[in-house]
């Protein structure tokens, strides 16, 4: 009895289903790009392999060792962008020299946790923005839950439909009901691609780097810089808003630190995980806060069976149909978009920079190769301090002028509140004194 109350302390089914649907997020939704970016480096099977091994024991490795570390869902990813940047930008580049991007960029990551620097940015971020910033990147997940019922209604909306039944009468497995009906709707319906499946396991290939300047301005710093801000900015604001105060620099001194030593496997880029991190730190992963965690490690078990097993395991995953993994991504997101938004739009001082931040991360605009969440923040920010420029004629804190009577505000028989998007924080705002700082 006391091995099965053990066991069940250890693996309790919904840390062990969020870690399952973390890893199954994470590597279908992207893994035919890493793929794309190791062909474009010209890598064989047998390299294909050895970067999954690689990637797969990085993810690990770093999702259980910090989970443990700080007892906090911390949970890794590579880096999508990065991969998608890769795919263009290594056609032509030798592998040997696309290493000694992998270890730049790393080697940088590594440095800007033992500086601190980008600690010190997000702290001073309002906590109102950065779950703005959230929402904004969620917000695909959770709309594609719905597109794709128009796609397959029969795979997308019995997982729905399931999900909701379970949220009433067993909500601790309302995802994992959801995701077992979508695999057996799927495979009812068909749609899963299973011709080039066969089992093997990696041999990891080590490549000598070759830190040739060219490729190190082209690749290695744009590398750097798309995993920071597309990656590691939001997978801080996942964890801020979700009310972990962990420190930012270790964990970014340990991605980095990982990073290198794997880069000559294939590591292209290891970063704290963004998406999948907001299903392991969600109540559906457990009903107490502080065991949360364990979602997050057995995400870093599910990643080293990904490792273990190299190309069969991303085959496999790649293989199962694209609805279902759309479905369960955004059923197992649903709690993480409603509280960030809840969150982004609760204070009345930062409500207008929280929605602009919102909007702009939302539209996945892409300037000088950097993703929405990096100009997405920077629109919120820039509009918070619109709103704080002084009035010329206006005396420092001074009143502003009374805003103007609504038809709703007189049909309600009240009048506005006097807080608002550039108010001074007005008695009335629903966010206690202290707590917009992240």
């Amino acid at each position: 009895m006391k091995v099965l109350a053990s066991l069940r302390s250890a693996a309790p089914a919904p840390a062990v289903t969020a870690g399952l649907v973390t890893v199954l997020v994470g590597v279908t939704s992207s893994a035919a790009v890493v793929f794309s970016a190791a062909r474009a480096a010209g890598a064989d099977a047998s390299e294909l392999a050895s970067w999954m091994f690689a990637l797969g024991l990085g993810l690990g490795v770093t999702s259980i060792g910090l989970s443990l570390r700080y007892r906090t869902p911390i949970v890794t990813a590579w880096s999508t962008p990065g991969a998608a940047l890769l795919a263009t930008g290594l056609v032509g580049v030798p592998m040997s020299q696309a290493v000694g991007a992998f270890l730049l960029s790393s080697l940088l990551i590594l440095v800007s946790g033992v500086t601190g620097w980008f600690a010190r940015v997000m702290d001073a971020l309002p906590v109102p923005l950065t779950a703005a910033l959230l929402a904004g990147v969620l917000l695909q997940f959770g709309t594609d839950l719905f597109t794709a019922m128009h796609g397959r209604f029969a795979v997308a909306f019995p997982m729905f439909a399931a999900y909701l039944l379970a949220r009433r009468l067993l909500p601790r497995y309302a995802v994992l009901a959801a995701l077992a009906v979508g695999v057996a709707a799927t495979t009812v319906t068909g749609g899963w691609h299973t011709a080039g499946l066969r089992l093997s396991a990696p041999a990891p290939v080590f490549t000598t780097p070759d830190l040739d300047w060219r490729v190190l301005l082209s690749v290695g710093i744009p590398l750097y810089v798309v995993t920071m801000t597309g990656q590691n900015l939001p997978g801080v604001a996942v964890l801020r808003n979700s009310g972990y105060d962990v420190p930012v620099s270790p964990l970014l001194g340990w991605t980095g630190a990982v990073n290198a030593v794997l880069a000559p496997f294939g590591a292209f880029g290891l970063n704290l995980a963004a998406i999948t991190a907001a299903i392991c730190t969600g109540e559906q992963a457990h009903p107490d806060r502080s065991r949360r965690y364990l979602a997050a490690v057995w995400a870093g078990v599910f990643y080293l069976c990904v490792a273990a097993l190299g190309g069969t395991i991303g085959a496999l995953l790649t293989a199962m149909p694209r609805e279902l993994v759309l479905g369960i991504a955004g059923i197992g997101l649903l709690g993480t978009i409603g509280s960030s938004l809840h969150t982004a739009l609760g204070d009345e001082r930062h409500r207008e920079a929280a929605v602009v931040t919102f909007l702009a991360t939302a539209s996945g605009m892409t300037l000088l190769g950097i993703g929405s969440a990096f100009w997405g923040l920077l629109a919120g920010v820039c509009t918070l301090l619109a709103a704080r420029l002084p009035v010329p004629g206006r005396r420092p804190g001074a009143p502003g002028p009374a805003p103007e009577r609504t038809a709703v505000a007189d049909e309600a028989g009240g009048s506005p509140s006097p807080g608002g998007p550039t108010g001074d924080g007005a008695p009335g705002s629903s966010v206690p004194a202290g707590s917009t700082g992240a």
